[in-house]
Order: C-alpha cells, then sequence, then structure tokens
C-alpha cells in the first residue's frame, strides 16, 4: 500500500471513529432515556386527562366490586357470557403504577340517548362507582378535588383520582345538577359528547346552533364561577370558539389531537389552538389511532362503509338479515385490506405540533384507555405511557419540558381554575338561569 493510501485509511478510519462516537453522544441508549423519564415522573404526577374504566367495569361487570384490580387485567380470566374479541381491561393498579400515572381523571360517560332525569341518575350512579371504586384500593388510590390534592397523593404514591363529566347532557339542563356534581367531586365537563344538544354543538353532528347557545354560555359561566373546567373535547370548532370567547378560566381539552396532523373533526384546529395559547388552556393528546393518523382516519371510514354495504337494516345490505355471510365478508375485506400501522411516534408528532403553534405550556395527555377499541403500537395500556415520554426525550426534549407535559400544565389549569372561581365566587351568587328562560325554540332550532 502507498504512503497515501495508507493516510487515506488512517483518515477514513479516525472520521469513522469520531462519528461513531458523536452518534453515541448524540443519541443516548432507551436506557438512559427511560431513567431520565423515570427521574421526571417521580417529581411530577403524570396527570391523564381521560380513562372511560368506570362504564367499562359497569358494561363487562355490573359494579366496582365484581371485578378485581388489584392484579394485571390480562391474568384475569375471560367472564362468563364475554365477547369473543372482548380484549382486557387496559387499566389496572398494578399497569398504573408502573405506568407512573401519578393522577387520573376518570370519565363518568354515560350514553348520549340518555337524557333529563334518566341522564343526571346514571351519572350519579357513575360517580358512585367511581368513589366505590376508589375505597376499594386506599392504599393505591386517593380521591383529589384540588391541585393540591394531587401533589400530595402523588407524594404518598397514591394515583389522585379526579371525576370528568364527558357530556352535557348529563346534567339534564339544569345548573343545580351541575353544582351538585362539582360537590360530588367532578372537575370538568364535556360540553358536548358525540350528538348536539339542547344548547351546544357536537363536532360529530349536523351544526344546528353554531356554537353555543344564551343557556349554554350561562352554563360555562356558571363551571368558572364553581371552579369546574370547561372540556372542549368533542365540541364543533364553532362551539370551541364560543366557548373560549366567554370563558373567564383555562379551558381544557381531555382528550383530542391536532387537527393539522390528522384532519378529523375531534381534533382541534391551529386557529383554535392560537386561542388556547391565549386562554392558558391546555390540549391532552388523545390515543385513538383514527384521531392520530389519518390514514387510520381514512380506514376507519372505509370499515364503516364495508359494515353498512354488507348489513345495513333495516332495508339495505348484500347479506342483510344473513349475519354469517356479512361477518365472512367482513372479515374476508379486513384480511385483504390491514389497517394502518400507527405508532408512537405519531402520538408524539401531535404533542410537538400542538406545542408548535400553542405553546409548551398548552400540552397534556389525555389517554382514553378503555374508551377505545385498539391504540397505537407501545401504547396498549396505562403501563406504557413512560414510552411516549422516552420517544419525546429522544427528540430533545428537556426535563422541564416533559415535567410540562406529563402533569405540570394540568396542575397550573386546575389552580388557575380554583382561583378564578374565588375570585368570582366573591361578587356572584349561584345562577339561577334556566334553558327555559334563556332559549326560546323555534322548529327545533334555538335561538
Amino acid at each position: 500500500m502507498r504512503a497515501h493510501d495508507i493516510r487515506a485509511a488512517l483518515v477514513a478510519s479516525l472520521v469513522s471513529v469520531c462519528a461513531s462516537t458523536s452518534a453515541a453522544w448524540a443519541a443516548p441508549s432507551d436506557a438512559a432515556l427511560a431513567a431520565r423519564v423515570d427521574r421526571v415522573l417521580k417529581t411530577t404526577p403524570l396527570i391523564d386527562g381521560h380513562n372511560d374504566l368506570p362504564w367499562e367495569i359497569r358494561d363487562r361487570y355490573g359494579n366496582a366490586g365484581a371485578v378485581d384490580l388489584s392484579v394485571d387485567a390480562t391474568t384475569l380470566p375471560r367472564r362468563p357470557g364475554a365477547p369473543e374479541d372482548e380484549s382486557p381491561l387496559m387499566t389496572d393498579i398494578p399497569r398504573l403504577h408502573r405506568g407512573r400515572v401519578g393522577a387520573q381523571f376518570w370519565s363518568v360517560w354515560i350514553p348520549a340517548t340518555l337524557s333529563g332525569a334518566a341522564a343526571i341518575k346514571t351519572t350519579l350512579e357513575q360517580i358512585d362507582l367511581v368513589h366505590t371504586l376508589v375505597a376499594r384500593y386506599p392504599r393505591d388510590l386517593e380521591m383529589a378535588y384540588t391541585a393540591q390534592d394531587i401533589v400530595r397523593a402523588h407524594k404518598q404514591g397514591r394515583v389522585a383520582s379526579l371525576i370528568g363529566i364527558e357530556g352535557g347532557h348529563q346534567i339534564g339542563d339544569s345548573l343545580a345538577a351541575l353544582r351538585q356534581m362539582y360537590a360530588l367531586g367532578a372537575r370538568y365537563m364535556t360540553l358536548t359528547h358525540t350528538s348536539n344538544i339542547a344548547w351546544a354543538d357536537s363536532a360529530t353532528d349536523v351544526p344546528l346552533h353554531h356554537g353555543l347557545t344564551p343557556f349554554g354560555r350561562a352554563v360555562v359561566g356558571e363551571m368558572n364561577r364553581i371552579g369546574m373546567i370547561v372540556d372542549l373535547s368533542h365540541v364543533s370548532a364553532e362551539t370551541m370558539k364560543a366557548a373560549l370567547a366567554v370563558t373567564a378560566a383555562p379551558v381544557m381539552f381531555s382528550h383530542s389531537g391536532a387537527r393539522a396532523v390528522d384532519d378529523h373533526p375531534r381534533n382541534v384546529p391551529d386557529d383554535v389552538l392560537a386561542l388556547v395559547a391565549r386562554n392558558h388552556g391546555i390540549v391532552m393528546v388523545n390515543f385513538y389511532p383514527g384521531y392520530v393518523s389519518s390514514d387510520s382516519n381514512h380506514y376507519d371510514a372505509d370499515l364503516a362503509a364495508e359494515k353498512t354495504r354488507y348489513n345495513a337494516p333495516p332495508y339495505a345490505g348484500l347479506y342483510i338479515g344473513q349475519p354469517e355471510k356479512a361477518k365472512a365478508a367482513l372479515a374476508e375485506w379486513q384480511k385483504q385490506h390491514p389497517a394502518p400501522h400507527v405508532t408512537i411516534g405519531m402520538v408524539a408528532d401531535h404533542i410537538e405540533h400542538i406545542r408548535d403553534v400553542a405553546g409548551v405550556d398548552s400540552v397534556g395527555i389525555g389517554s382514553d384507555f378503555d374508551g377505545i377499541p385498539t391504540t397505537p403500537d407501545g401504547l396498549e395500556a396505562v403501563d406504557k405511557f413512560p414510552a411516549l415520554f422516552v420517544e419525546l426525550a429522544r427528540r430533545g426534549w428537556t426535563d422541564e419540558a416533559l415535567a410540562k407535559v406529563a402533569g405540570g400544565n394540568m396542575l397550573r389549569v386546575l389552580g388557575e381554575a380554583e382561583a378564578v372561581a374565588r375570585r368570582l365566587q366573591a361578587t356572584q351568587s349561584p345562577s339561577a338561569a334556566t334553558i327555559e328562560a334563556l332559549d326560546v325554540t323555534v322548529a327545533g332550532k334555538a335561538k
């Protein structure tokens, strides 16, 4: 080998060594990132904005005493009569601890088809289920009502348990019912669920009010006064803007993504994200694949179309009245059209987009566990939360920023809502507004 060839080989070798060293320095191992995340979550409670376990318990077992959450639910035997495709619960005590969950908003969702007294009754039963659940596991769970309650429970190694109402239909158009639900522990209310209600429009229904009616604005005002956070997940963009225009306290989106990343009506448009930043509110990112991935969103629509094509009672469908044929045809279609791959990185993309538009102080986590049938790979249950923060750390997020997303931002929102309530209660009495007095209904449209 000639001298210049030897020198060239030495230079190439040195460059390779330097590149390897640089790469090792720039890309810490997953173990090192996980250790960083663990340190962050030991000092800052990870707060999940939305978990539907209470209804899953009611639907599957009837009551909180009929299922043992002290063990990993994946080890429980299949319950008698369960559907063949029923998956294990995504939530239990051991996995909450493994997932470093410091606080959980338990959704007291009820079907949107319920209204009036039936809705109020069923909501009270769900609130009672949460209290019963927490009382059953006193070493692991603790009811929380304030930001300070969360901090205290986290320091004691318990999961602070808060309650979120998932739909304005649940108060039966009664501000008195709203106040009593707050007294029982509800700390946010989603203004609608999947359908419009008498005073607000849903994101997934045909616009009726184009935002909030006068009574809807009164509901927001009373929520501000008592300290219940206005949750704008599930509502239309017009309703989001209407609520942001009248609220005196920060709002939250308990389980929504960024519409610029996945153009689904359940997600938040950029112009609303800018308003959220000015409001000091928070968008807690949902894990449902259809809200995370545009490909998954389109796949869900195609799957729904196929189900309709095969069986759409009472008049349409290739195999109407032939459930076995319809089932086989759908299975074959799904075999030929596998669901798109949805990843932790895609969830992180939503978090980063919200950060880029609304700021790092306006983003959090709202999983929707036990309220969704599927999840991104690697986020299958409550024990997987740290993996998402490892992904963010891998992308260069600082410990301070990770702590804000984990729970710091939600603690601030809660604290500010509490401060606004104290201020308003010093000068305002409980609202006596009624929907009958404020909203005149003509031909089904609130004026």
